[in-house]
Protein backbone atom coordinates (compact mmCIF):
# COMPACT_ATOMS: atom_id res chain seq x y z
CA UNK A 1 0.00 0.00 0.00
CA UNK A 2 1.32 3.83 -0.72
CA UNK A 3 -0.07 6.43 0.92
CA UNK A 4 -1.04 9.78 -1.85
CA UNK A 5 -2.42 13.05 -0.96
CA UNK A 6 -5.73 13.75 -2.57
CA UNK A 7 -6.72 17.48 -1.40
CA UNK A 8 -6.03 17.83 2.19
CA UNK A 9 -6.68 13.89 3.13
CA UNK A 10 -4.09 11.48 2.69
CA UNK A 11 -5.44 8.15 1.12
CA UNK A 12 -4.31 4.61 0.59
CA UNK A 13 -3.50 3.58 -2.96
CA UNK A 14 -4.16 -0.10 -3.14
CA UNK A 15 -2.38 -1.94 -5.86
CA UNK A 16 -4.65 -4.74 -7.06
CA UNK A 17 -2.09 -6.60 -8.77
CA UNK A 18 -0.02 -6.60 -5.54
CA UNK A 19 -0.12 -10.12 -4.66
CA UNK A 20 -0.25 -9.08 -0.93
CA UNK A 21 -3.54 -7.28 -1.28
CA UNK A 22 -5.19 -9.97 -2.59
CA UNK A 23 -3.56 -12.52 0.24
CA UNK A 24 -5.11 -10.91 3.10
CA UNK A 25 -7.92 -8.22 1.79
CA UNK A 26 -9.03 -8.07 5.65
CA UNK A 27 -5.39 -6.26 6.70
CA UNK A 28 -5.46 -4.47 3.11
CA UNK A 29 -8.90 -2.89 3.19
CA UNK A 30 -8.73 -2.49 7.30
CA UNK A 31 -5.64 -0.57 7.72
CA UNK A 32 -6.97 1.81 4.87
CA UNK A 33 -10.30 2.26 6.96
CA UNK A 34 -8.54 3.30 9.59
CA UNK A 35 -6.85 6.02 7.80
CA UNK A 36 -9.83 7.35 5.79
CA UNK A 37 -13.28 6.20 4.16
CA UNK A 38 -12.22 5.77 0.40
CA UNK A 39 -8.75 4.58 -0.74
CA UNK A 40 -7.41 4.60 -4.52
CA UNK A 41 -7.49 1.03 -6.33
CA UNK A 42 -5.09 1.13 -9.86
CA UNK A 43 -4.15 -1.83 -11.33
CA UNK A 44 -2.03 -2.22 -15.08
CA UNK A 45 -4.18 -1.95 -17.49
CA UNK A 46 -7.78 -0.26 -15.73
CA UNK A 47 -8.54 2.78 -14.82
CA UNK A 48 -7.94 3.96 -11.52
CA UNK A 49 -10.90 3.55 -8.94
CA UNK A 50 -12.03 4.39 -5.29
CA UNK A 51 -13.60 2.04 -2.65
CA UNK A 52 -15.28 3.32 -0.03
CA UNK A 53 -13.93 1.29 2.70
CA UNK A 54 -15.88 2.56 5.87
CA UNK A 55 -19.72 0.88 6.72
CA UNK A 56 -21.56 4.09 6.73
CA UNK A 57 -20.12 5.65 4.12
CA UNK A 58 -20.12 2.63 1.96
CA UNK A 59 -24.28 1.36 2.54
CA UNK A 60 -25.00 5.15 1.95
CA UNK A 61 -23.21 4.31 -1.34
CA UNK A 62 -26.02 1.67 -2.65
CA UNK A 63 -28.81 4.60 -2.76
CA UNK A 64 -26.77 7.35 -3.26
CA UNK A 65 -28.78 9.15 -6.56
CA UNK A 66 -24.98 10.89 -7.62
CA UNK A 67 -23.89 7.19 -8.34
CA UNK A 68 -25.38 5.41 -11.06
CA UNK A 69 -24.92 1.87 -12.46
CA UNK A 70 -23.96 1.91 -15.81
CA UNK A 71 -22.70 -0.34 -19.17
CA UNK A 72 -19.73 1.20 -18.11
CA UNK A 73 -19.81 -1.32 -15.35
CA UNK A 74 -19.96 -4.30 -17.41
CA UNK A 75 -18.00 -2.61 -20.83
CA UNK A 76 -15.46 -5.36 -21.11
CA UNK A 77 -17.14 -9.02 -21.49
CA UNK A 78 -20.08 -7.32 -24.01
CA UNK A 79 -17.59 -6.32 -26.82
CA UNK A 80 -15.92 -9.31 -27.09
CA UNK A 81 -19.58 -11.28 -27.62
CA UNK A 82 -21.50 -11.91 -30.66
CA UNK A 83 -24.44 -8.91 -31.69
CA UNK A 84 -26.95 -11.43 -31.28
CA UNK A 85 -25.80 -12.62 -28.01
CA UNK A 86 -25.34 -9.19 -26.17
CA UNK A 87 -29.18 -8.01 -25.11
CA UNK A 88 -29.70 -10.80 -22.67
CA UNK A 89 -25.79 -9.99 -20.70
CA UNK A 90 -27.47 -6.49 -19.85
CA UNK A 91 -29.03 -7.78 -16.75
CA UNK A 92 -31.23 -6.16 -13.52
CA UNK A 93 -27.41 -5.23 -11.81
CA UNK A 94 -27.35 -2.48 -14.54
CA UNK A 95 -30.66 -1.55 -14.05
CA UNK A 96 -31.56 1.84 -12.40
CA UNK A 97 -34.76 3.45 -11.70
CA UNK A 98 -38.67 2.68 -13.44
CA UNK A 99 -36.64 0.12 -15.84
CA UNK A 100 -35.15 -1.69 -12.85
CA UNK A 101 -38.17 -1.12 -10.46
CA UNK A 102 -40.61 -2.87 -13.23
CA UNK A 103 -38.59 -5.73 -13.98
CA UNK A 104 -37.62 -6.58 -10.60
CA UNK A 105 -41.48 -6.04 -9.21
CA UNK A 106 -42.47 -8.99 -11.88
CA UNK A 107 -39.93 -11.15 -10.91
CA UNK A 108 -40.03 -10.53 -7.27
CA UNK A 109 -42.25 -13.08 -6.27
CA UNK A 110 -40.40 -16.05 -7.32
CA UNK A 111 -37.70 -14.97 -5.04
CA UNK A 112 -39.74 -14.68 -1.82
CA UNK A 113 -38.58 -16.22 1.90
CA UNK A 114 -41.58 -18.42 2.17
CA UNK A 115 -40.47 -19.50 -1.92
CA UNK A 116 -37.13 -20.41 -0.87
CA UNK A 117 -38.47 -22.11 2.59
CA UNK A 118 -40.45 -24.26 -0.07
CA UNK A 119 -37.73 -25.03 -1.91
CA UNK A 120 -35.81 -26.60 1.25
CA UNK A 121 -36.74 -30.36 0.97
CA UNK A 122 -35.49 -30.40 -2.15
CA UNK A 123 -32.39 -28.81 -1.66
CA UNK A 124 -31.99 -30.80 1.26
CA UNK A 125 -32.28 -33.70 -1.05
CA UNK A 126 -29.77 -32.54 -3.83
CA UNK A 127 -26.97 -31.68 -0.95
CA UNK A 128 -27.67 -35.18 0.87
CA UNK A 129 -27.54 -36.90 -2.48
CA UNK A 130 -24.51 -35.38 -3.72
CA UNK A 131 -22.87 -36.03 -0.44
CA UNK A 132 -23.64 -39.35 -0.08
CA UNK A 133 -21.52 -39.56 -3.21
CA UNK A 134 -18.33 -38.84 -1.39
CA UNK A 135 -16.58 -41.66 0.29
CA UNK A 136 -15.56 -41.33 3.87
CA UNK A 137 -12.31 -40.25 4.22
CA UNK A 138 -9.88 -37.27 2.56
CA UNK A 139 -11.61 -35.03 0.15
CA UNK A 140 -11.11 -31.51 -1.40
CA UNK A 141 -14.67 -29.61 0.13
CA UNK A 142 -14.17 -27.11 -2.81
CA UNK A 143 -14.45 -29.82 -5.37
CA UNK A 144 -17.83 -31.53 -3.57
CA UNK A 145 -19.13 -28.04 -3.31
CA UNK A 146 -18.78 -26.58 -6.28
CA UNK A 147 -21.68 -28.93 -8.57
CA UNK A 148 -24.58 -28.25 -5.86
CA UNK A 149 -25.39 -24.51 -6.83
CA UNK A 150 -25.37 -25.80 -10.42
CA UNK A 151 -28.41 -28.72 -9.43
CA UNK A 152 -30.12 -25.79 -7.11
CA UNK A 153 -30.55 -23.75 -10.17
CA UNK A 154 -31.53 -26.01 -12.78
CA UNK A 155 -34.27 -27.64 -10.62
CA UNK A 156 -35.03 -23.69 -10.10
CA UNK A 157 -35.23 -23.30 -13.49
CA UNK A 158 -37.07 -26.75 -14.27
CA UNK A 159 -33.87 -28.19 -16.40
CA UNK A 160 -34.38 -32.00 -16.07
CA UNK A 161 -31.75 -34.03 -14.49
CA UNK A 162 -30.40 -35.86 -17.80
CA UNK A 163 -30.18 -32.59 -19.32
CA UNK A 164 -28.00 -30.85 -16.60
CA UNK A 165 -24.57 -32.04 -17.67
CA UNK A 166 -23.84 -28.94 -19.94
CA UNK A 167 -24.71 -26.68 -16.99
CA UNK A 168 -22.90 -28.43 -14.59
CA UNK A 169 -19.57 -27.04 -17.50
CA UNK A 170 -21.24 -23.79 -17.73
CA UNK A 171 -20.86 -23.40 -13.45
CA UNK A 172 -17.29 -24.93 -13.90
CA UNK A 173 -16.51 -21.90 -16.26
CA UNK A 174 -18.34 -19.32 -14.47
CA UNK A 175 -16.54 -20.31 -11.38
CA UNK A 176 -13.86 -18.98 -12.46
CA UNK A 177 -15.19 -15.84 -13.90
CA UNK A 178 -13.26 -14.60 -16.50
CA UNK A 179 -10.88 -15.52 -19.44
CA UNK A 180 -11.12 -16.68 -22.79
CA UNK A 181 -13.00 -19.86 -21.58
CA UNK A 182 -15.66 -17.75 -19.78
CA UNK A 183 -16.20 -15.63 -23.22
CA UNK A 184 -16.89 -18.71 -25.02
CA UNK A 185 -19.10 -20.22 -23.24
CA UNK A 186 -21.73 -17.32 -22.94
CA UNK A 187 -23.21 -18.75 -26.42
CA UNK A 188 -24.30 -21.76 -25.29
CA UNK A 189 -25.30 -20.06 -21.89
CA UNK A 190 -27.74 -18.27 -23.80
CA UNK A 191 -29.10 -21.05 -25.90
CA UNK A 192 -29.24 -23.23 -22.96
CA UNK A 193 -31.49 -20.63 -21.30
CA UNK A 194 -33.43 -19.37 -24.36
CA UNK A 195 -34.33 -23.43 -24.59
CA UNK A 196 -35.16 -23.62 -20.71
CA UNK A 197 -37.82 -20.64 -21.27
CA UNK A 198 -39.36 -22.14 -24.17
CA UNK A 199 -39.94 -25.72 -22.56
CA UNK A 200 -41.01 -24.34 -19.29
CA UNK A 201 -44.16 -22.68 -21.92
CA UNK A 202 -45.45 -25.93 -22.43
CA UNK A 203 -45.00 -27.23 -19.47
CA UNK A 204 -46.79 -27.00 -16.00
CA UNK A 205 -44.83 -26.93 -12.82
CA UNK A 206 -43.90 -24.94 -9.66
CA UNK A 207 -40.03 -24.44 -10.96
CA UNK A 208 -39.53 -20.46 -11.55
CA UNK A 209 -39.57 -20.34 -15.10
CA UNK A 210 -42.99 -21.64 -15.17
CA UNK A 211 -44.06 -19.65 -12.89
CA UNK A 212 -42.84 -16.32 -14.48
CA UNK A 213 -43.19 -17.73 -18.21
CA UNK A 214 -47.41 -18.40 -16.98
CA UNK A 215 -47.44 -15.02 -14.91
CA UNK A 216 -49.64 -12.25 -16.52
CA UNK A 217 -47.64 -9.05 -17.42
CA UNK A 218 -44.45 -11.18 -16.56
CA UNK A 219 -41.30 -10.72 -17.99
CA UNK A 220 -40.66 -10.83 -21.58
CA UNK A 221 -38.99 -13.88 -23.15
CA UNK A 222 -35.50 -12.09 -23.23
CA UNK A 223 -35.44 -11.20 -19.81
CA UNK A 224 -36.54 -14.37 -18.82
CA UNK A 225 -33.25 -15.60 -20.52
CA UNK A 226 -31.58 -12.52 -18.58
CA UNK A 227 -32.57 -13.54 -15.71
CA UNK A 228 -31.07 -17.37 -16.25
CA UNK A 229 -28.01 -16.02 -17.03
CA UNK A 230 -27.94 -13.53 -13.87
CA UNK A 231 -29.04 -17.03 -12.06
CA UNK A 232 -26.07 -18.73 -13.29
CA UNK A 233 -23.50 -15.73 -11.85
CA UNK A 234 -24.96 -15.05 -8.76
CA UNK A 235 -25.53 -18.51 -8.53
CA UNK A 236 -21.92 -19.87 -7.70
CA UNK A 237 -21.82 -17.32 -4.19
CA UNK A 238 -22.53 -20.94 -1.89
CA UNK A 239 -19.97 -22.36 -3.96
CA UNK A 240 -17.24 -20.20 -2.26
CA UNK A 241 -19.32 -19.01 0.34
CA UNK A 242 -19.31 -22.69 1.70
CA UNK A 243 -15.82 -23.80 1.50
CA UNK A 244 -14.49 -20.18 3.02
CA UNK A 245 -17.23 -21.04 6.17
CA UNK A 246 -16.16 -24.86 6.64
CA UNK A 247 -12.88 -23.34 6.84
CA UNK A 248 -13.89 -20.43 9.47
CA UNK A 249 -15.58 -22.58 11.33
CA UNK A 250 -12.45 -25.14 12.03
CA UNK A 251 -9.85 -22.92 12.33
CA UNK A 252 -11.67 -20.31 14.75
CA UNK A 253 -13.58 -23.28 16.50
CA UNK A 254 -16.84 -21.65 17.97
CA UNK A 255 -19.42 -22.79 20.82
CA UNK A 256 -23.04 -22.66 19.08
CA UNK A 257 -25.71 -25.39 18.69
CA UNK A 258 -26.01 -25.18 15.32
CA UNK A 259 -23.17 -23.32 13.46
CA UNK A 260 -25.09 -23.66 9.74
CA UNK A 261 -27.78 -21.34 11.03
CA UNK A 262 -25.29 -18.58 11.70
CA UNK A 263 -24.98 -17.42 7.95
CA UNK A 264 -24.71 -14.04 8.43
CA UNK A 265 -22.45 -13.56 10.36
CA UNK A 266 -20.05 -15.73 8.31
CA UNK A 267 -20.94 -13.78 4.85
CA UNK A 268 -20.13 -10.77 7.17
CA UNK A 269 -17.06 -12.60 8.58
CA UNK A 270 -15.55 -14.84 5.54
CA UNK A 271 -18.05 -13.40 2.31
CA UNK A 272 -16.26 -14.30 -1.03
CA UNK A 273 -17.19 -10.32 -2.31
CA UNK A 274 -14.73 -7.97 -1.59
CA UNK A 275 -15.82 -5.27 -4.28
CA UNK A 276 -19.49 -4.36 -4.76
CA UNK A 277 -19.91 -3.46 -8.92
CA UNK A 278 -18.94 -0.27 -9.39
CA UNK A 279 -20.48 3.03 -9.42
CA UNK A 280 -20.11 5.98 -11.90
CA UNK A 281 -20.03 9.56 -10.31
CA UNK A 282 -22.59 11.33 -11.91
CA UNK A 283 -21.02 14.88 -10.64
CA UNK A 284 -18.25 15.58 -7.86
CA UNK A 285 -19.22 14.00 -4.62
CA UNK A 286 -17.06 14.33 -1.23
CA UNK A 287 -16.76 11.14 0.68
CA UNK A 288 -14.94 11.68 3.92
CA UNK A 289 -13.30 14.72 2.76
CA UNK A 290 -12.12 12.92 -0.16
CA UNK A 291 -13.42 14.73 -3.42
CA UNK A 292 -15.03 12.25 -6.21
CA UNK A 293 -14.69 13.59 -9.63
CA UNK A 294 -17.86 13.26 -12.27
CA UNK A 295 -17.02 10.16 -13.78
CA UNK A 296 -14.70 8.19 -11.82
CA UNK A 297 -16.05 4.79 -10.57
CA UNK A 298 -16.40 3.78 -6.93
CA UNK A 299 -16.93 0.76 -5.63
CA UNK A 300 -18.17 -0.37 -1.68
CA UNK A 301 -15.46 -2.30 0.08
CA UNK A 302 -17.84 -4.96 1.28
CA UNK A 303 -14.66 -6.57 3.14
CA UNK A 304 -13.48 -3.56 4.66
CA UNK A 305 -17.12 -1.91 6.16
CA UNK A 306 -18.13 -5.51 7.14
CA UNK A 307 -14.93 -5.34 9.97
CA UNK A 308 -15.61 -1.91 10.28
CA UNK A 309 -15.30 -1.03 14.18
CA UNK A 310 -17.79 1.90 14.14
CA UNK A 311 -20.32 -0.84 14.15
CA UNK A 312 -19.76 -4.39 14.68
CA UNK A 313 -18.31 -4.78 18.42
CA UNK A 314 -15.25 -6.36 18.07
CA UNK A 315 -15.24 -7.02 14.20
CA UNK A 316 -12.16 -9.53 13.83
CA UNK A 317 -13.98 -11.85 16.07
CA UNK A 318 -16.14 -15.01 14.81
CA UNK A 319 -19.39 -14.90 16.95
CA UNK A 320 -22.05 -16.70 15.23
CA UNK A 321 -24.33 -14.90 18.40
CA UNK A 322 -23.61 -11.44 16.84
CA UNK A 323 -27.08 -10.11 16.90
CA UNK A 324 -26.65 -7.42 14.76
CA UNK A 325 -24.95 -9.73 11.74
CA UNK A 326 -27.54 -9.41 9.43
CA UNK A 327 -26.69 -5.68 8.41
CA UNK A 328 -23.47 -6.92 6.89
CA UNK A 329 -23.23 -5.75 2.93
CA UNK A 330 -22.72 -8.96 1.50
CA UNK A 331 -25.81 -8.64 0.12
CA UNK A 332 -25.57 -5.03 -1.11
CA UNK A 333 -28.41 -2.66 0.18
CA UNK A 334 -31.68 -0.29 -0.97
CA UNK A 335 -32.87 -0.88 -4.47
CA UNK A 336 -30.08 -3.67 -5.42
CA UNK A 337 -30.17 -5.88 -2.40
CA UNK A 338 -30.03 -9.05 -3.41
CA UNK A 339 -32.86 -10.52 -4.80
CA UNK A 340 -31.84 -14.09 -4.32
CA UNK A 341 -30.55 -13.36 -0.52
CA UNK A 342 -33.32 -15.66 0.83
CA UNK A 343 -32.27 -18.63 -1.83
CA UNK A 344 -28.56 -17.83 -1.09
CA UNK A 345 -28.79 -18.23 2.66
CA UNK A 346 -31.34 -21.38 2.38
CA UNK A 347 -28.75 -23.19 0.29
CA UNK A 348 -25.51 -22.50 2.49
CA UNK A 349 -27.70 -23.10 5.74
CA UNK A 350 -28.76 -26.39 4.09
CA UNK A 351 -24.92 -27.35 2.71
CA UNK A 352 -23.08 -26.68 5.57
CA UNK A 353 -25.35 -28.58 7.90
CA UNK A 354 -24.73 -31.86 5.39
CA UNK A 355 -21.32 -31.33 5.41
CA UNK A 356 -21.31 -30.82 9.28
CA UNK A 357 -22.89 -33.77 9.53
CA UNK A 358 -19.49 -35.27 8.48
CA UNK A 359 -17.38 -34.09 10.85
CA UNK A 360 -14.99 -32.70 8.57
CA UNK A 361 -11.31 -32.34 9.89
CA UNK A 362 -8.51 -30.66 8.78
CA UNK A 363 -5.21 -32.41 7.98
CA UNK A 364 -2.02 -31.19 10.35
CA UNK A 365 -0.54 -28.63 8.65
CA UNK A 366 -3.81 -27.40 7.40
CA UNK A 367 -3.39 -27.59 3.39
CA UNK A 368 -6.27 -25.02 2.00
CA UNK A 369 -5.33 -22.61 -0.63
CA UNK A 370 -6.53 -19.61 -2.28
CA UNK A 371 -5.87 -17.97 -5.59
CA UNK A 372 -4.94 -14.02 -5.32
CA UNK A 373 -8.01 -12.49 -6.42
CA UNK A 374 -8.34 -8.79 -5.78
CA UNK A 375 -12.43 -8.87 -6.19
CA UNK A 376 -13.05 -12.59 -4.57
CA UNK A 377 -12.20 -14.30 -1.06
CA UNK A 378 -11.86 -17.89 -2.63
CA UNK A 379 -10.01 -20.87 -1.80
CA UNK A 380 -9.24 -23.32 -4.53
CA UNK A 381 -8.34 -26.30 -2.85
CA UNK A 382 -9.79 -27.24 1.02
CA UNK A 383 -8.30 -31.06 2.14
CA UNK A 384 -10.56 -32.81 4.95
CA UNK A 385 -11.10 -35.28 6.63
CA UNK A 386 -14.87 -36.70 6.22
CA UNK A 387 -16.64 -39.18 8.25
CA UNK A 388 -19.03 -41.64 6.77
CA UNK A 389 -22.49 -40.30 6.66
CA UNK A 390 -24.48 -40.41 9.38
CA UNK A 391 -21.30 -40.66 11.96
CA UNK A 392 -20.91 -36.77 13.00
CA UNK A 393 -22.64 -35.31 15.91
CA UNK A 394 -23.64 -32.07 14.44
Amino acid sequence: MNIRKVGRMDVVEIDLADPESSRDPVATYGAARERSAVARLVAPGMPSMWAVTRYDEARALFTDGRFALSDATFALLPAKIAPEYRPYLRTMQQMEGPEHARLRRVVSPAFTPARAAAFRPRAEAIVDAALDRVPAGRADLVEVARPLPIEMICALVGVPEDERGPWHEFGAVVAVGHGEAFVAAVPGIIDAARAAVEAARTRGGDDLLSTLVHTPGGPSEAELVTLVWQLLLAGQVPALLVPNAVHALLTHPVQHPDPAAAVDELIRWCGPQLLSLPRVAQCDVEIGGVTITKGDMVSASIVGANRDPRVFDDPDTLRLDRPDAGAHLGFAHGAHFCLGASLARMQTEVTLRAILRRDPRLPDPDEATRRPDPGTWRLTSLPVELSPTGAGAR
